[in-house]
């Protein structure tokens, strides 16, 4: 027999603004790499140094690498989800973690930045 216990409405804020922030935080990351990601992607398919498979290839693994977070983030929230917590309970590690994950696509970007010649 489960008892449920009444959580307090400063816990569910505390919640409500964990997920909040590191949402906006980790689109923040994900949308400024999609940005120059996809237009490092676009100036390798209209180079004409590259062929056209390279300049193909290069466009797929950095557009995928955007969404890749979206991703384990779901998966986060669907394992929490079926443990039987409560939405937004199950909602803060994925937040966290999707957080966590934009953090990779924003390095490679960093990397590229500062190696590029």
């Amino acid at each position: 027999m489960a008892v449920h216990k009444e959580r307090t409405r400063a816990e569910r804020l505390t919640e409500g603004l964990t997920v909040a922030v590191a949402t906006v935080l980790s689109f923040g990351l994900l949308s400024g790499s999609g940005a120059v990601f996809g237009a490092t992607a676009w100036n390798l398919v209209t180079d004409t140094g590259t062929t056209a498979f390279s300049g193909l290839l290069m466009t797929a693994v950095f557009l995928l690498a955007v969404p890749l977070p979206l991703l384990v983030a779901r998966l986060v929230f669907l394992s929490g989800r079926r443990k039987g917590t409560e939405r937004l309970t199950a909602a803060v590690p994925a937040a966290l973690t999707l957080l966590a994950a934009s953090v990779v696509p924003f390095a490679v970007l960093c990397l590229v930045v500062v190696y590029a010649d």
